[in-house]
């Protein structure tokens, strides 16, 4: 999935960990991904979370999406500070699952939650 994901590979996206149900993706920020105010861009914070939450939720050959998220941003960021999101499994019922990600900055303060909400698609993967 990530060989084929030009945005988060635009957006400098690194993934640290890929395992089942848990994921751990960090970016560092620039001054392109800077809003009005000269912090970090919320869309920018939530599309970290997201590309974790996406990981994590694909873990075999079926193609997982999002139903849903939600995120509640803590501390604002700045140019120059890496982004670390880290996601995790905390149910999977039938076809749904509901993940949590923590994004934190370099000194592992915390600057959002997400909680994102998941299903299993009949879609087939891209080759």
């Amino acid at each position: 999935m990530m060989q084929r994901d030009s945005a988060s590979a635009m957006l400098g996206m690194v993934v640290e960990v890929d395992e089942p149900g848990r994921a751990i993706v960090s970016m560092t920020v620039r001054e392109d991904m800077l809003n009005g105010f000269a912090i970090t861009h919320g869309g920018l914070v939530f599309a970290l979370a997201d590309t974790a939450f996406a990981i994590a939720c694909n873990e075999d050959e079926r193609v997982t999406v999002a139903a849903g998220a939600d995120i509640t941003f803590l501390k604002s960021t700045r140019a120059g500070q890496t982004l670390t999101a880290t996601a995790v499994r905390r149910v999977v019922s039938g076809r749904t699952g509901l993940y949590d990600v923590t994004v934190s900055d370099e000194t592992g303060d915390p600057v959002a939650e997400f909680r994102g909400r998941s299903i299993v698609t009949n879609r087939p993967q891209s080759e």
